[in-house]
């Protein structure tokens, strides 16, 4: 019989699962899956192949992962990074990992044919994504890192992928404020509350889980505000929302009333939520 696993997490169908899983689900074959990459700025990852469901996340450039299967134009893979599975379209992946030594480190930049500002650009990247620098220039007293593919992006927008972000990650997500709110987004682009809180803390060398029930049962430790107190950083959670804490009174979250990334008087945005939702179900410092 099959152990009941979280969809989101374990890849496993009725037809395929990931070899891992063997002797704990029940599925036609398995399969170890193939190394692969994201070739494309941020693509949609949904949990079923269909172009017309809402996404559950994104993958961002240079993103590796593992591909279990390829039809119809769709392929179904894992994540590296946060072990999220789904759907996402195959010409966004390439067969096969490449090297990546910086990632972007602003909240987006654009990339350019050549070292120039004044060239139009090719794409807009993201926080987090990763890219390959092999050379430098300058015009204009501007510094420019030269990538792989002969384009170039703003050198100052990047940083070795080695090295971890020297703010908080509050002040990270500060850098946000004002990105439109985009459920199941996790970009510069657009972001939602739970995606926030993965990116910034990402980018201070913290992984955490993708969705907010996850970061609520996993990440970091639980903590009382009444007998630990409430801190810069910690996290307040509601079913379905989650922001940090700028300081013990103030909120700094994805939210979906502003539909931006905002932050509001922590007392306000209890009050404000409790009469639509709930208030909170807990609180955690990661």
């Amino acid at each position: 019989m099959s152990e009941t696993l979280d969809h989101r997490l374990h890849a496993y169908r009725a037809d395929l699962a990931d070899i891992r899983l063997k002797g704990r689900v029940e599925a036609e074959r398995f399969a170890e899956g193939t190394p692969g990459e994201v070739i494309l700025p941020v693509v949609p990852v949904r949990p079923r192949p269909d172009a017309d469901c809402s996404m559950d996340t994104e993958a961002l450039l240079g993103e590796t992962l593992t591909v279990f299967d390829r039809s119809g134009g769709w392929a179904w893979v894992k994540l590296a990074a946060d072990g999220y599975v789904g759907y996402l379209r195959e010409e966004a992946i390439a067969e096969g990992t490449s090297p990546a030594t910086h990632v972007v480190s602003v909240p987006r930049s654009f990339v350019y044919p050549g070292p120039d500002l004044r060239f139009p650009h090719l794409k807009v990247l993201s926080m987090g994504s990763r890219v390959n620098v092999v050379g430098a220039a300058e015009t204009r007293a501007t510094p420019y890192a030269l990538l792989d593919d002969g384009s170039a992006i703003i050198a100052t927008h990047l940083r070795p992928i080695d090295e971890t972000a020297a703010e908080d990650a509050v002040s990270v997500a500060a850098r946000f404020l004002h990105t439109p709110y985009l459920w199941g987004g996790r970009s510069g682009l657009g972001i939602d509350c739970s995606g926030l809180v993965q990116m910034a803390l990402a980018m201070t060398g913290k992984p955490a889980p993708r969705d907010s029930d996850q970061q609520a049962a996993d990440l970091g430790t639980p903590i009382d505000p009444d007998r630990d107190g409430l801190q810069r950083g910690d996290l307040v959670f509601w079913k379905g929302h989650v922001g940090f804490l700028e300081d013990q009174h103030t909120l700094l979250h994805a939210s979906g009333a502003t539909m931006s990334v905002t932050r509001e008087p922590l007392r306000e945005a209890i009050d404000r939520i409790a009469k639509l939702y709930s208030h909170p179900t807990g609180y955690r410092r990661p």
